[in-house]
Order: C-alpha cells, then sequence, then structure tokens
C-alpha cells in the first residue's frame, strides 16, 4: 500500500480567511473553491486507482466527512513545517501551491526531493518568475511576452498596443492590470518597483487564450489538453485612468481536437516548453495566447496541478492521476516503483 499526502495551499490552512481585508474576501473565496476542486478531483482519482492510501490537508473552516482521512496543522505550526511533518509519514507527497512568494520551492524544500511529486527545483525556480520564464524560452526561440525594460520601449503608432504590469511571480491574474497607454504602465510599475512588490511589465498579446495540461515523464511529454480560458478586459477603464483590471473566470478543458493544425502546432509548441526548461515532470500548465498573425505565444509556465484538472479525468475517459504517478516511476496499484 502506497501512502500518498496531498496538499492544497488553500484549503490546508494556507490563508486565514478571517485575515483576509475586506476587499481580498472575495477573490480569496473563489480561490479556495478552486483550490478545493482540484485537490478533491486529485483525491478521488487517487483513490480510484487500488492499492493507495491518501491524506489529505484540510482547515478548521472545512468540515470533512469521518470517512474521508484527513489532517491539519496544529495550533501555533508553520505551514512548511506542517507539511513537512506530515510528509515524513508518506512515502510521498503532491503539493499543489501558487508560486507567490517562493511558496512552492518553500514547501518543496519541506518535503524534499526523495518524497516530492512534481518539478523539480530548478524548474519552478525558472517558472516562479515570468522574467526568467520569457528569458528562458526566448533564448530557444520560443515566442513568448518578454519581459519589458522602461528606457527600452518603443511605442508602436497606428497601433492599438496594450502593456501589462503584473507580480513577476504572480499566480493567475491576481493583482494584473492592462493600461492603454505606456505612460500609465510605466507609472505602475515604478511604483510597485519602489514598493518592493517585484513587478513586470509586458505587451499585451490580442488573441484566443489558450492553456495546455501535459503530463511530463523523464524521458517524453504528453498534450492531454488543450484548453480555452475565460479571460476578458472591462470595455472601459475606470473614469480618469488608463487601467483595465484582467478577469479571469475559469477555464474550459479539452476544446481543441489535439489532431487538428492548431492541435499539433500546440503539441510541437509544448514540447519546445519542456526541453527549454528541463525538470519539469508531472501535471505542467502552459498558458498561451494563439495570436491571429504570429500564431501561440507563451505567456507563463505552471509547474503544478492547474484549474484545469478539475474534471479532466472524466472528460478523457482516463485516471490522469494514474498516469501522472507512472510519469515519476511510481506503480500505486502495485505498491512499488515502476
Amino acid at each position: 500500500m502506497t501512502k500518498l499526502f496531498v496538499y492544497e495551499y488553500l484549503t490546508g490552512g494556507g490563508i486565514d480567511p478571517a485575515l483576509a481585508g475586506e476587499a481580498s474576501l472575495l477573490d480569496l473565496g473563489a480561490l479556495i473553491v478552486e483550490g478545493r476542486a482540484m485537490r478533491d478531483a486529485l483525491v478521488a482519482d487517487l483513490l480510484d486507482l487500488g492499492g493507495v492510501q491518501v491524506t489529505f490537508a484540510t482547515s478548521r473552516f472545512e468540515t470533512v466527512a469521518p470517512t474521508r482521512s484527513h489532517c491539519m496543522a496544529m495550533p501555533g505550526e508553520s505551514i512548511p513545517g506542517f507539511v513537512a511533518r506530515v510528509a515524513r509519514q508518506h512515502d510521498h507527497a503532491w503539493i499543489i501551491a501558487p508560486e507567490c512568494d517562493g511558496l512552492l520551492l518553500h514547501l518543496h524544500d519541506s518535503v524534499g526531493a526523495a518524497r516530492w511529486l512534481g518539478c523539480s527545483k530548478e524548474a519552478i525556480r525558472t517558472a516562479s518568475s515570468k522574467s526568467a520564464t520569457a528569458a528562458c524560452l526566448e533564448a530557444h526561440g520560443i515566442p513568448v511576452t518578454a519581459s519589458l525594460k522602461l528606457d527600452a520601449v518603443v511605442p508602436q503608432t497606428g497601433a492599438a498596443a496594450r502593456w501589462v504590469v503584473k507580480p513577476d511571480d504572480g499566480a493567475g491574474g491576481l493583482d494584473t492590470f492592462v493600461y492603454d497607454r505606456i505612460e500609465d504602465a510605466g507609472a505602475e510599475y515604478k511604483a510597485r518597483a519602489a514598493a518592493g512588490r517585484n513587478p513586470v511589465m509586458q505587451q499585451w498579446v490580442d488573441g484566443e487564450p489558450l492553456s495546455l495540461s501535459l503530463v511530463c515523464g523523464a524521458h517524453d511529454v504528453e498534450l492531454v489538453s488543450i484548453n480555452r480560458q475565460l479571460i476578458g478586459l472591462p470595455d472601459a477603464a475606470a473614469p480618469g485612468k488608463s487601467a483595465h483590471v484582467l478577469e479571469f473566470s475559469g477555464v474550459q478543458i479539452n476544446q481543441i481536437d489535439k489532431r487538428s493544425k492548431q492541435g499539433v502546432e500546440l503539441e510541437a509548441l509544448a514540447r519546445r516548453v519542456v526541453s527549454a526548461i528541463p525538470g519539469l515532470r508531472g501535471f505542467v500548465g502552459i498558458d498561451v495566447v494563439w495570436h491571429a498573425h504570429r500564431g501561440p505565444v507563451v505567456i507563463e509556465v505552471n509547474p503544478r496541478l492547474t484549474a484545469a484538472y478539475a474534471g479532466l479525468s472524466a472528460q478523457l475517459g482516463r485516471n490522469l492521476a494514474g498516469d501522472l504517478l507512472r510519469a515519476h516511476g511510481v506503480a500505486c496499484a502495485a505498491g512499488v516503483r515502476a
């Protein structure tokens, strides 16, 4: 019997809703719902495999059926300490957490490489930074949204260019603003940098927002799903400002046939990205925008489970958790390494 520990940051006590400001409480609630959907989908898939004992983390804000094996941090225990303690009681740990503030990296250290199910520390470090990811992929000739330096930006005349300012290590569309005027984007970038908020500025890419869900093994990568992301901008910025708040409304999974011309091109792109960032392993998400003329442009790489996982096994008619464990060399039904 293989013992697995599943930890999802938001549902596992990472953020106390009681301490969140009123303005951020609504966003936090939506993220917790998303996190729970990922966690529950993963746990259900793992239990369906057989030969697996699964324990997942929860918090004092959630009521869990007594038939389900769960645990929570002890009073006063830090999240890294909690994760480290429980991971040592299991054969492997599967961690779902954002890259913000080095969180995913810290939890990798808490678990240790021997028990870690996921990307390598080096891959997480690269993918945790949008600027580092862009620089790495650009060096390999992969179309990206490069990070811009203010003194090197040349406004495009005759084109409706927009500019994005967001956290370099941010998750999803949080704290992301799109500007009609580069002067306003530059002012926001400078203000964030002065406050030590580690921003990145990029040119907005028009097109269809997509995400790619991958299963990455030691020697191969499979594109399992091409998803549509529901991302939009308000029609108009606030009065007196040119900033639009990026609105992320979810993801529609398995929307484009992998065998189509577009699917074949996206699979080739996915393989190039994985080749460019050594150490991507298990479930990996790549956010892209399909530009009318440039084709697929990479926005970021997510070195972990993403929202697209929830419902994906049922949609594809296969147990993705089993595929992901095999990608790590773990054969849980037999209780031994493959």
